[in-house]
């Protein structure tokens, strides 16, 4: 059974894992381990184009071992029917969501109407809190907190997600109960449905932390605002083109 019939999903925002820059130690992967940030995001392109009814391209960026290069915006230009945001993975890119390296990326933000999404987690690179003061610095760009501060209870992401329009959270990895929480302080706009699938294998969907977001959830929330949670607010945020 596929993944549509099994469990309701049309369609999904990928990005290519290639783009770590450190390994789970935060230790920088050696020179002849790292592949080129246009080479990393040309695959997904690559894969992207195949599939566009079913896939959009999140970029994954290279901001501590490459840094900014105008052929970022080149791959953009070219490509942008294909691309729905821009991605930063602090933790293994082992540099701060607030550093200047990240902050260079964000005219292209600005310049192609671009939401940025980043991992989050309790770690001081990758802190809700430099999320928070980006997007306060920032305010024509959205900004998705991933995992809604990973590994932690989740209380400062959405606390900060609550104040301020362009901050949004998303589910991935995210107790059921805690996301209902965000919903309830930050309002059913400012949460998305995401999963890191298939980071879990090829039954992802079927995890622990996803099977109540897409077989109980409904009842609790009512059609409207699982409907808003489960594609209607990336559908706004990140400007699907659905078939």
């Amino acid at each position: 059974m596929c993944i549509r019939d099994r469990y309701g999903i049309d369609f999904a925002l990928v990005s290519n894992v290639e783009g770590t820059e450190a390994d789970h130690h935060q230790n920088l992967l050696p020179a002849q381990e790292q592949i080129d940030q246009i080479e990393v995001n040309r695959r997904v392109l690559d894969l992207v184009s195949k599939n566009p009814t079913k896939l959009g391209a999140q970029l994954w960026l290279k901001p501590h071992t490459e840094g900014f290069k105008p052929e970022v915006e080149e791959l953009i230009s070219k490509n942008r029917n294909l691309i729905y945001s821009l991605k930063f993975h602090p933790y293994h890119s082992k540099l701060s969501f607030a550093s200047q390296e990240v902050a260079r990326y964000l005219e292209l933000a600005r310049k192609y109407d671009l939401p940025v999404v980043t991992h989050t987690a309790g770690d001081e690179d990758s802190s809700p809190d430099a999320v928070y003061e980006v997007a306060k610095r920032n305010p024509d760009i959205n900004f998705v907190m991933v995992h809604m501060g990973l590994g932690t209870d989740n209380e400062r992401a959405i606390a900060l997600i609550s104040k301020l329009p362009n901050l949004y959270g998303d589910t991935t990895w995210v107790k059921p109960e805690k996301a209902m929480k965000a919903i309830k302080v930050c309002g059913i706009d400012k949460i998305v449905f995401g999963t890191d699938n298939p980071i879990d294998g090829l039954d992802t969907y079927n995890h622990e932390f996803y099977k109540v977001y897409l077989h109980e959830l409904r009842d609790t929330l009512g059609q409207e605002d699982y409907d808003k949670l489960m594609y209607k607010n990336a559908v706004k945020l990140f400007k699907l083109k659905l078939a």
